[in-house]
Order: C-alpha cells, then structure tokens, then sequence
C-alpha cells in the first residue's frame, strides 16, 4: 500500500458535521506529523463557518474539489453512510487514503467494494472504530488476554434506550434512523461499535441467530434486535438491542463470562471496567478519555501513512465484518 510521501498527512475532510467539532477533525490538528488542511460541506458557508472557528486555512462546497486539491494527501470522509461509497471511489482515484466514519457503508456489498477500489489504487483503507485504541477498553483486553479471568465462555451485550435520546429536530431530519442513509436504525449506529469491539476482542463472527422489529412504528428502521453468534474462535455471545424502553430500563453494558471470572463494562455512558474473580474482592478500574475520542485512532493512522506497518487497528477489512454481522441480524427485517 501507497504510504505518505514527505513527513506530514496534511487531511482534507468531507462532511464537518458534529462528529467534525470534537470527536475527530480537531485531533487531526493535534497528532504530531499530521495537518487539517482542508473541509468541505455541502452548504459552503458552513464550511466557512467551521473553518474560521478551527483555524483550516481551505474550505469548499464541493466535495470533488477538496479531493483534487494537492495540498490534501489523506480523505476523512465524515458524511452519512450513504456517501460513503462513492466518495471512497473518488478518493481512491486520486490516490489518496481515505479514513471514513463508521458504520462502514450501508451494507456489506458497498464495504466489500470500498475494500476492492481501494486495493486496485493501493490506498489503505480505515474506519473510525476508536473504541480499539481507547485506553478502557485496551484494560478489557489486556484483563482477557492475562487470563483475570481464565478461558472466556461466552459475551452479552445489553442496550436499553430511550425513545430518540438525541433528537433536537423533528424525527425526519434524523438520517440515523432512515435505512435509506444510514442502512439501517440506532442498531447500526451503536451496536456497530459494539460488534465491532468484541471482534477486536475474539476475532470474527461466524455465526449469528437473530431476528429484529420494529415495536414502536415511528420510523422505518429497526428498534429492536435480540441475537445470538458463535465467534470463529469458540466464544459464544449474545446481544439485545432496544431504542424504545422506559428511562428507569436505561442501561449499556457489555458483560463477558470466563471459567473463574468476569468482566463488565459500558460501551457508552462511562469509562469504568470491573473484574470479578472468584474468591477475590471485586476490582473497578477508571480511566480519562483524550479530549477528542479519536485522538488514538487517528494517531495510528497518521503513524501507519508515515510508514509504520500496521499500526492501525481499524482497517475497511475488519469493519467489513461488523456489517456483515448487523445485515446477518436484521436480514429478516429488511428480507436481505
């Protein structure tokens, strides 16, 4: 693969929405060896309007120009899944990386074309699944792969949410919820990372028994999904998913069970982890989260353009999977 020429990724982002205020694009004008240089939105003033405030020298309407600028020598690409395809393309063309939000695409057919573009014009490929390099969920890994809890039998993931815990517009403004944008409901957006985590944790999903539903009827996507899968490794693991519970239901947790322990801890709504092991008195551990939650992600990144082998651990080949997982689960749903 193509690596950076010269000793900075100097980044061009389309699509600065939200997740482009905290979350990532900032981190990018943090990391040493690496530059924001460039952002594009489709409403040009915006795009002004967020450069100004973060200090980008370039900002563009048009998201091709900001792939052909040739001072941009890496893509972010930070829009809604249903661009992410074709923008892959584009950039892949211009033979630039491409980091691209998650989830992935909308399907595992678009991933797996995404995957193909870019191996044809050998750009690498990565996907903004940060939960990998956060410091919390490293602690869960390090406690599995130490044996804290001797050979680990099987993973449960819990997720009881309120009906649109985010919304501050009316429900058709919402593209998480529209399977036309997004592939699918809140279930792509958040059990992605999930899914994808564990994963990172047990290697690839090979079997998954699932149904979903939509119980509430107030949007077209998916509100509820109950699964069960078999890791290719022998964990076993299990899942239920739901957006339409009470507040007092409210809960985020991922629990994994081993011979002589377990491990708990939320994916979302705090940073603790607690081990239990038999005949031991029971252990939290707490950690600080980095100013911008993709800080570490995109450190790797920019370590692996500027020619450090594999040192990224999110790649388009294992965000594939976690798609092909989410369409496996709500295939009777959607009658893929």
């Amino acid at each position: 693969m193509k690596k950076i020429e010269g000793k900075e990724v100097k980044w061009g982002v389309l699509g600065v929405g939200d997740v482009c205020e905290k979350k990532s694009a900032p981190a990018m004008q943090k990391v040493k060896g690496s530059q924001l240089i460039a952002v594009m939105r489709r409403n040009e003033a915006k795009a002004q309007d967020y450069a100004e405030r973060h200090g980008v020298s370039t900002w563009y309407g048009d998201a091709d120009a900001l792939i052909q600028d040739p001072e941009v020598n890496a893509i972010y690409i930070a829009t809604p899944p249903n661009a992410h395809l074709e923008l892959t393309k584009k950039a892949a063309a211009a033979g630039k990386p491409v980091y691209v939000e998650k989830p992935m695409a909308r399907d595992y057919q678009e991933c797996k074309e995404m995957i193909r573009v870019c191996q044809a014009a050998e750009v690498p490929l990565f996907v903004a699944y940060y939960r990998r390099t956060l410091p919390n969920f490293l602690k869960v890994k390090s406690l599995i792969e130490t044996g804290e809890i001797g050979k680990v039998r099987y993973v449960n993931i819990t997720i009881n949410q309120p009906k649109h815990p985010d919304m501050k517009e009316d429900i058709a403004a919402n593209w998480r919820i529209d399977p036309e944008v997004a592939g699918g409901g809140y279930f792509f957006d958040l059990g992605s990372h999930q899914l994808d985590y564990l994963d990172f944790l047990f290697g690839p999903i090979a079997e998954v028994n699932a149904i979903a539903g939509n119980q509430a009827g107030e949007y077209p996507a998916e509100d509820i999904v109950l699964a069960n899968f078999r890791f290719e490794s022998g964990v076993l693991g299990s899942g239920n998913w739901c957006f339409t519970t009470g507040e007092s239901s409210k809960k985020d947790e991922i629990k994994i069970i081993g011979t002589s322990g377990e491990i708990s801890f939320p994916c979302f709504w705090g940073t603790w982890v607690t081990l239990r092991k038999d005949g031991e008195k029971e252990q939290e551990f707490t950690f600080d989260m980095p100013e911008n939650i993709q800080y570490f992600l995109i450190q790797s990144i920019v370590e692996e353009l500027l020619g450090k082998e594999n040192a990224s651990p999110s790649t388009g080949e294992t965000a594939a999977r976690t798609n092909w997982v989410m369409e496996e689960m709500t295939k009777n749903y959607y009658k893929k």
